[in-house]
C-alpha cells in the first residue's frame, strides 16, 4: 500500500497514477509564441569580436565559415546554414540595417576545424604577402602533393586527377586540392569548389580491395553530413566538358 493525504492506494494504482502526471508534464507543449535562445551564462561573438579574439582582419572571419558550409552569402547578409547550426550559431535580424547576420557560442573558439581552417587561411596570407622566400618556394617543390603539375600550381597525383583539376581552372571555378572535410573526421576530399560547397571525388582503384573499402568509408561520411558530392571514374574522365557542366548544375553552379 502507498499512502498519499487524504488516499491509501495499492502499489499498482499509485504507479499508474504517477505515470499518467509525468505523461502530461513531458507531452506539455511549449508555446509557439516564447523564442528559445541559449542559456543566459552563454556568451554570443560576432564575426568581429571573433577576429578580435584572434587577431585577424574583421572581413576575414566570414569568408572563412562561409568555406566551411556554416554561412551562405546572402544579398542582404548571412545566413547560418544546417551545419552552422549545430555548431552553435544564433541567426539574427538587424531591422534598422535591414541585414542578417550570425552570433557564435565562445565554443567556436575551441572548435578544432575552424581553428585549423583559419591558420591555413592566415598562413596562405602570410605566404602570399612575403617578399619572394627562395627557400619556401623549394620547400613547396620538393614536398608536394604528386607527381603531376596542373595549370594552376597544383601537385596531384594522377593523370585523372590532372584533367580534373585543369579542366575547373579552364572553368574559372575556385577550387582546393585534398581539402579537409570540415568534420571531426580525419577525411580529406579530392577537390572542392567553394562557390557551391561542392566535393568532388575520383575513384580511380577499383580492383584494389583496401581502396574499396577506403571508398565506402567516404562514401558514408559524405551521406552522413548530407555534403554536396560529385562522384567520377575513369569512364566519366574521357568526357569532362559534357559531364561535370551537368553535374555541377545541380548544385547551383552554372559553367559557361
Amino acid at each position: 500500500m502507498v499512502a498519499k493525504p487524504g488516499h491509501t492506494l495499492c502499489y499498482e494504482h499509485w504507479k499508474a497514477n504517477k505515470l499518467t502526471v509525468n505523461k502530461a508534464v513531458i507531452s506539455t507543449p511549449i508555446p509557439k509564441n516564447v523564442a528559445q535562445s541559449p542559456s543566459s551564462t552563454s556568451v554570443l561573438l560576432s564575426a568581429t569580436k571573433i577576429s578580435e579574439r584572434l587577431g585577424s582582419s574583421r572581413n576575414a572571419i566570414n569568408p572563412i565559415l562561409a568555406e566551411l558550409g556554416l554561412l551562405d552569402k546572402v544579398q542582404n547578409g548571412w545566413l547560418a546554414t544546417r551545419l552552422g547550426l549545430s555548431f552553435g550559431a544564433v541567426q539574427k535580424y538587424d531591422n534598422k540595417k535591414n541585414n542578417y547576420y550570425v552570433l557564435w557560442s565562445e565554443e567556436i573558439l575551441n572548435n578544432q576545424i575552424f581553428l585549423d581552417t583559419f591558420r591555413r587561411a592566415s598562413l596562405q596570407d602570410t605566404e602570399t604577402n612575403s617578399n619572394g622566400d627562395n627557400s619556401k618556394l623549394e620547400f613547396r617543390e620538393k614536398f608536394h602533393a604528386g607527381s603531376y603539375r596542373t595549370t594552376d600550381g597544383h601537385w596531384v597525383r594522377s593523370k585523372a586527377e590532372l584533367a580534373i583539376d585543369n579542366w575547373l581552372y579552364m572553368a574559372s571555378l575556385v577550387h582546393a586540392y585534398e581539402r579537409k572535410l570540415p568534420i571531426e573526421e580525419e577525411v580529406y576530399c579530392d577537390f572542392y569548389i567553394p562557390s557551391g560547397r561542392v566535393y568532388i571525388e575520383y575513384w580511380g582503384y577499383e580492383d584494389n580491395p583496401e581502396y574499396l573499402y577506403r571508398k565506402q568509408e567516404k562514401q558514408h561520411i559524405y551521406q552522413k553530413y548530407e555534403f554536396n558530392l560529385i562522384e567520377l571514374t575513369d569512364e566519366h574522365i574521357k568526357n569532362l566538358d559534357d559531364l561535370l557542366p551537368t553535374k555541377l548544375r545541380v548544385f547551383g553552379i552554372t559553367v559557361d
